[in-house]
């Protein structure tokens, strides 16, 4: 049932409609500079992830794997990722700990990036001997837990306990070799839980907002039941509900709904250390080539380029001094809940 569940993900995750502005993205408008002072050869968007450094700070976000046809779709996306410079996650890595001859489509990621950035993947309920075979699988740099209480609780066969998590992140991130990276799947998170989970000692979080991939609806379709539930909070919103805390050890991660280099470019504005996208770049990968893949992250890192210098912002640091509006259902949101907005208007960006 897991291994042909795998498949009907990848069938309907490319069936979905586009939400359009569900991410909150349209809401955030950052001011461009007619004196920027800079030159193309200026632009710097290279970082470092997990002692690793990346072109730019971009992750191909957990998709699929954990079934022998779904070997060549991983492996591509490894290739990408190589050639882009940017990071990787696999899929959730259950099946292969349950048949161990859907192993090989989650290893190939290693087998052809060796060196890049490659992240593990499993629920948050894991054991410790599971999360370390997951690693250990793909010699992986770290390790997504991901949460996923509405999906589950929309399947039949889902889990419905989900005592004890918090805790259990806990003892993953104090004992495991790599660090873990805490991600939602599509349906937000609010400061409460960011706070929690930062409590936790987790030092990264991916917000994994609301307007993307909607997995309830996928399982809805599996069950050949339309979905009537719209669930979750977008992830413009998520971040900027992390970004209002102070969070001295814990770094955000931005995915959910990323559909182009300017929502990029917006959430790295906003404050995030790492981008997360999927479905864009499996779409093109699924419906075109590999080699269009290629081309199409390639493209992707040049308007990064592009859109910094109509900011003036060399660095992925000058990024985050780039003044912004914040306008829209995203700004009443904000405004409910307490949350300052007037600094990202105020900011003196380094060539104003």
């Amino acid at each position: 049932m897991r291994l042909n569940r795998k498949l009907e993900h990848i069938q309907f995750s490319l069936q979905q409609k586009s939400r359009g502005g569900a991410t909150g993205f349209d809401d955030i408008t950052l001011l461009h500079n007619s004196l920027p002072q800079l030159d193309w050869g200026d632009i710097d968007t290279s970082c470092y992830f997990l002692g690793k450094k990346l072109h730019v700070p971009l992750l191909i976000n957990a998709m699929t794997g954990g079934h022998r046809e779904l070997e060549s779709i991983n492996g591509n996306l490894a290739k990408a990722a190589a050639a882009a410079g940017v990071a990787l996650a696999v899929g959730s890595q259950r099946a292969a700990l349950e048949d161990n001859s859907t192993r090989y489509s989650f290893s190939v990621v290693r087998e052809v990036n060796p060196q890049g950035v490659v992240l593990a993947n499993l629920g948050a309920d894991c054991s410790l001997l599971e999360a370390r075979t997951a690693i250990k699988m793909i010699n992986a740099d770290g390790i997504q837990l991901h949460l996923n209480a509405p999906q589950e609780l929309a399947m039949a066969e889902g889990d419905r306990k989900f005592k004890g998590i918090l805790e259990n992140i806990q003892s993953l991130s104090r004992d495991l070799d790599v660090p873990v990276i805490v991600k939602e799947v599509g349906f937000g998170m609010s400061r409460e839980s960011i706070q929690r989970i930062g409590a936790a000692s987790v030092p990264y979080i991916d917000v994994g907002g609301a307007g993307g991939t909607d997995f309830v609806a996928i399982e809805e379709a599996r069950a050949g039941r339309k979905t009537w539930l719209k669930w979750g909070i977008p992830t413009a919103v998520s971040l900027l509900e992390g970004l209002s805390m102070n969070r001295a050890k814990t770094q955000l991660i931005a995915s959910g709904g990323i559909r182009n280099a300017l929502d990029i470019v917006k959430s790295l504005s906003l404050g995030c250390s790492l981008v997360g996208m999927a479905r864009p770049l499996l779409r093109v990968l699924v419906e075109g080539s590999s080699e269009e893949l290629n081309s199409y992250l390639s493209n992707i890192i040049e308007d990064i380029h592009r859109i910094m210098l109509m900011l003036g912002a060399r660095t992925l640091e000058d990024l985050q001094r780039v003044p912004l509006i914040i306008s829209g259902n995203t700004y009443h949101w904000l405004c409910c809940r307490g949350i300052d907005v007037a600094p990202y208007a105020r900011r003196a960006g380094t060539s104003y």
